[in-house]
């Protein structure tokens, strides 16, 4: 019997374009695919801050401004679908199950998403724990992430489900014996959880 329903962000609620920060820091200078993904992962676990990310770009990319850098990183973010802060608060109220977000993401986007999604903190507050990568210097996949969340909530992993967009985070979940249901963002929506995932619940 499902008691823990742990969330991804990106791509489960909010809906991401991924190539994006690819393509318009590209448009900037040139730039590799290898480069953008060392930067973020520092950044993306609170290894380097704000200042210091941009500042690594411009180096780079030593003819664009910060605001363009801030521009094309933040491209990512698309749009935030209503129904799916429906879902998490009906959840929410109803206290059946312990509720955590658990979501690989960056000051510069949570800033982004502060600013232009008006629900953002009704969306917060309807989880009991919510946990992003910088602020708690861990990331997906690796195995201490889930760990982490286990341990601190004393969670039992088969009485856990996992929703997440990439295989490689669900795979590890997986391994530590938490059921998981990695989505498909272009097919399936989070609010039908309890329809397509209807055999755990």
């Amino acid at each position: 019997m499902i008691k823990t329903i742990i969330f991804d962000f990106g791509d489960v609620f909010i809906n991401l374009d991924k190539q994006a920060i690819f393509r318009e820091l590209s448009l900037l200078g040139p730039i590799s695919t290898e480069e953008i993904s060392e930067i973020n992962l520092l950044y993306e676990v609170g290894k380097i801050s704000t200042f210091e990310c941009i500042n690594l770009f411009q180096k780079i990319l030593s003819n664009a401004s910060k605001d363009e850098i801030t521009h094309a990183w933040n491209s990512i973010l698309l749009d935030f679908p209503k129904h799916r802060l429906d879902f998490i608060q009906k959840l929410a109220l109803e206290k059946k199950y312990n509720l955590i977000l658990l979501s690989n993401t960056n000051e510069l986007h949570i800033d982004w998403i502060k600013k232009n999604v008006s629900f953002y903190e009704a969306f917060r507050s309807s989880f009991n724990y919510f946990y992003l990568s910088h602020e708690i210097q861990l990331r997906k996949p690796n195995t201490d992430i889930f760990e982490f969340v286990l341990e601190q909530h004393q969670i039992v992993p088969n009485q856990t489900i996992f929703i997440d967009d990439t295989k490689e985070n669900t795979d590890t979940a997986s391994k530590l014996g938490i059921h998981i249901w990695n989505n498909d963002p272009k097919t399936e929506d989070v609010s039908n959880l309890f329809t397509l995932k209807s055999n755990l619940f």
